[in-house]
């Protein structure tokens, strides 16, 4: 009899050189248990399957699938398996200025580096988005929406879970800093722009941009430049460009980066739209007419 293969331990580690040399993880482990040690940064790991369990100031803890575990710079922790079939879980390492950076463009005043009273967080929303977060920031190639979605997401953690909860100022109607940076994205489309460059700007933090940006447009900044060069290749594709070249001249990586964003926001591939276009040109033509008569 053969016997069933059972969950096989994986480690994919990376850094992202445009976030501070940011760390993250996305590992299965189910024997691998970590010694005690510590970040420089904050830990946060993000529990996808499983269960894991880990020794933090005196005491055990267990964070499982759909929570999220937070220890702080510094602080020695472990990590092990509570099940037989292990655990798989996200993790980021991000230096305490990425929240510290967040507390204080929340409440627009200095702040402190934020504490969390608990060290498990059982929120199935939190863990989600932290999921979100993480596949973009290994798969996207536009630092604009790594930045973004980084700072948008420490805000988020910081303003739901730190203690003293800190007291948010609420976002003005700066319509004219938002038009400035709405011009800025539909003329520099194919740059490689950057959270700090559109923040310096508009003279705002870039978490205030950032707010402040999505309450107005509906979309974050890295999101309304994607809808710009989706809507800039859609002339390009009308016009005869091959996809590839489109792509390119619009600021798009490649090719397949195009068609991910330009079937999202418009229902149809670009190789759709182009045929499309043809057909129409086809059926204008009057060689075409003359042949259906």
């Amino acid at each position: 009899m053969s016997r069933r293969s059972g969950p096989k331990e994986s480690v994919k580690f990376w850094r992202d050189p445009v976030l501070h040399d940011l760390e993250m993880l996305h590992a299965t482990y189910i024997t691998y248990a970590f010694a005690p040690h510590a970040h420089e940064g904050f830990g946060i790991a993000i529990v996808e399957s499983g269960a894991m369990a880990f020794e933090y100031r005196g005491a055990t803890y267990i964070v499982p699938a759909g929570s999220v575990g937070v220890t702080h710079p510094g602080e020695m922790h472990t990590g092990q398996a509570v099940l037989e079939t292990g655990w798989t879980y996200r993790t980021l390492l991000p230096a305490s200025d990425w929240l510290q950076q967040a507390a204080e463009e929340l409440t627009e005043c200095p702040s402190a580096i934020p504490y969390f009273a608990s060290p498990v967080i059982h929120d199935t929303g939190l863990n989600q988005q932290l999921i979100a977060l993480h596949r973009t920031l290994e798969t996207s190639p536009s630092p604009l929406e790594r930045e973004s979605r980084l700072l948008w997401s420490m805000a988020q953690l910081v303003r739901t879970y730190a203690s003293p909860r800190p007291l948010v100022k609420s976002v003005g109607k700066e319509h004219r800093v938002v038009q400035l940076v709405r011009d800025y994205l539909m003329n520099h489309y194919t740059a490689n722009i950057s959270l700090n460059q559109l923040a310096n700007l508009a003279n705002l933090s870039p978490l205030r941009l950032l707010r402040t940006f999505r309450k107005q447009v509906g979309l974050p900044p890295h999101a309304y430049l994607n809808h710009v060069r989706v809507h800039q290749a859609k002339r390009l594709l009308a016009a005869g460009w091959s996809i590839a070249d489109a792509a390119l001249e619009t600021g798009f990586t490649d090719q397949s980066h195009l068609h991910r964003h330009f079937k999202k926001m418009l229902g149809v591939t670009p190789g759709q739209y182009t045929r499309g276009c043809k057909n129409v040109q086809d059926l204008a033509s009057p060689s075409r007419y003359a042949d259906v008569m």
